[in-house]
């Protein structure tokens, strides 16, 4: 799967980290359900919140196959550490990178990589998930910039945040050819925040709700041109579906090296119960489906380094790699019998947080119908 010496350098440096910071302290942090400050921290001082942009602008030089690898053994250690590290080197701050003014870069880019401030990407409204063309967060232009109103919800890191890249509508007649982004810092007046969320799973990742009452920011804080935002988004969605897949992959090994370890060590009837055939079958399709998704995960990344369009791949394997993660999260359950129903075992995790994985980056009663289009249904 690896291509490189840098790629094998950068996966035995996380994993190491992995092993002996993140997977020590996994259950603890999860119980808390509190912000990973200190593993924030940490991955801050490694150079991760930067590997997708170039050394000359502050970030590491690295590409898309690197952060996923970065992603996944990350998802293997505790996915909500992944979570809060993918949005800051992903969408929280990828637009500010490239259409943020230089003032902009110093203030916020720069602190962002050095994990002294945090970003996050402000999408999802109550009436608007996968139809982007119902965005109502309006961003009028007036004289000395534009006022924005409007509400977001499912917003990862939006607790914590320092700044915000949000997606508005400028002219609500045009739907979809409407859209943009624009940068607001967290401390504008008008903004308010809601109460972290309750979560299922992730239980360390701040979501929340964000509410942008008459907001004021000035003309350069606009991410690009007016209309936009559409096209904006599509540039980043094959890496968005991509890193998804990553992690899924990550939760399926984490998922799997438990199940093996358990199946080994557990006796029922006089041996342990990886001699049993319905064990076996359980870890034999496990196995299959993690190999299958991470080739599909990893020909999307050297793709998309390549620059080669791959959206249809990227879906497929953001679609296979968490339908995987999924089934291998409940596989774990079972093999684990009824300790897969106490907390203080892993596979209760395992399987509580892989459904994030099913809504990131698209839903699959979405992406399935564009796959059958590209298909040639």
């Amino acid at each position: 799967m690896l291509r490189s010496k840098t790629e094998e350098l950068i996966r035995k440096t996380m994993a190491r980290f992995v092993d002996n910071e993140v997977i020590p302290r996994a259950q603890e942090i999860d119980v808390k359900g509190e912000f990973p400050w200190e593993m924030f921290q940490q991955m801050a001082k490694m150079g991760v919140f930067g590997i997708r942009y170039p050394k000359e602008r502050g970030g590491s030089g690295g590409n898309t196959t690197l952060y996923c690898i970065i992603m996944e053994e990350l998802s293997r250690g505790l996915f909500s550490v992944a979570h809060v590290t993918g949005m800051q080197c992903l969408m929280g701050t990828n637009f500010l990178f490239h259409f943020g003014t230089e003032e902009m870069h110093k203030k916020y880019f720069l602190p962002a990589m050095r994990g002294e401030k945090i970003g996050c990407f402000c999408l999802t409204e109550p009436e608007a998930g996968s139809d982007l063309g119902n965005v109502a967060t309006l961003a009028i232009r007036t004289n000395d910039g534009y006022i924005i109103n409007g509400m977001k919800t499912w917003v990862s890191n939006g607790p914590v945040a320092d700044f915000f890249t949000v997606l508005c509508q400028t002219d609500p007649a045009k739907k979809l050819r409407g859209l943009g982004f624009f940068f607001v810092p967290g401390d504008t007046p008008g903004i308010s925040r809601s109460r972290p969320f309750d979560l299922l799973g992730t239980r360390s990742s701040k979501i929340s709700e964000i509410a942008f009452n008459n907001c004021h920011i000035p003309p350069n804080h606009r991410l690009s041109d007016e209309g936009q935002g559409l096209n904006n988004l599509l540039s980043i969605l094959a890496e968005i579906r991509t890193v998804t897949a990553a992690m899924a992959v990550g939760l399926g090994r984490a998922a799997l090296h438990d199940s093996i370890k358990y199946a080994r060590e557990r006796a029922q009837f006089g041996k342990t119960i990886s001699n049993y055939q319905l064990i076996q079958s359980k870890i034999g399709e496990m196995t299959v489906d993690l190999e299958a998704s991470k080739l599909l995960t990893y020909r999307a990344t050297h793709m998309i380094d390549e620059k080669i369009p791959c959206l249809p791949e990227a879906s497929m394997a953001k679609y296979f790699a968490t339908e995987a993660a999924c089934k291998a999260g409940d596989y774990a359950t079972r093999i684990f019998g009824a300790y897969g129903y106490s907390m203080e075992y892993t596979a209760q995790r395992y399987y509580r947080d892989n459904r994030f994985l099913l809504y990131g980056g698209g839903t699959h009663e979405v992406l399935l119908p564009n796959i059958a289009r590209w298909a040639g249904l």
